[in-house]
């Protein structure tokens, strides 16, 4: 089931709106692509967090 900016995994609960909107769309990407939740969550996390060095959130 893909995730949204109001369902999203647990994992991803603490994360700045914006890198979290990020991860759901990486990972909602890795889903279409056929891989299991579980994978697409853990990648998801690693990469929106790089993307979020790279582009500053506002107040972090």
């Amino acid at each position: 089931m893909p995730w949204t900016p109001s369902y999203y995994p647990a994992a991803m609960r603490n994360l700045p709106e914006p890198v979290r909107d990020k991860a759901i769309d990486i990972a909602n990407a890795l889903l279409r692509e056929g891989m299991s939740d579980r994978s697409a969550i853990r990648i998801a996390l690693v990469k929106a967090r790089e993307w979020a060095r790279h582009h500053p959130v506002a107040g972090h």
